[in-house]
């Protein structure tokens, strides 16, 4: 099956990281922090996203990183934690915009997610690696994770793989 990667940011990569392991058709997700260029060069919380196109669209990986961090909020800590969808190529950058005007229009307050072109991508320690499944109970991964975990199940549950939450929840 073909594969596509993408990467997103927005909150602790620890927190990013959990969620998408929780999907179908992802199949890989590498966490640690990505850069752009220009005035987003500097390296940000984020994870990279290998998926299976025909199993789990753009689109939906778009919509569940917007609903599962702060999408809304232009906070303070914007440099560390940039909401953004980093793109590999020119066909992905446009795809991922459009898939972005579109859903911005579901939210009630203003969407602060950019898109921008990937450029650097320096992975987390092996330590920090699958936080949330390496050890679910840490007061962290309750007090953060699990929250967008329960979200996933009430909101995107056709997204989530079940086998693998139901073995954590």
């Amino acid at each position: 099956m073909t594969t596509r990667k993408i990467g997103l940011g927005g909150g602790c990569h620890w927190c990013t990281e959990g969620v998408f392991n929780s999907l179908v058709g992802v199949t890989q997700v590498n966490q640690g922090w990505i850069a752009s260029n220009g005035e987003n060069c500097e390296l940000s919380e984020a994870i990279e996203v290998h998926f299976e196109p025909a199993v789990i669209s753009l689109t939906d990986l778009i919509e569940i990183h917007l609903h599962t961090h702060a999408s809304t909020s232009n906070h303070a800590m914007r440099g560390k934690y940039r909401s953004a969808i980093y793109a590999y190529d020119d066909v992905q950058f446009n795809q991922a915009s459009d898939s972005l005007t579109l859903l911005k229009a579901s939210f009630d307050k203003t969407v602060i997610t950019q898109v921008y072109p990937f450029k650097q991508f320096k992975q987390n320690k092996s330590e920090f690696l699958n936080y949330f499944y390496t050890a679910p109970d840490r007061p962290f991964c309750q007090t953060y994770i699990q929250p967008k975990i329960n979200l996933l199940l009430s909101r995107f549950k056709h997204h989530v793989d079940q086998g693998k939450v139901s073995s954590r929840t």
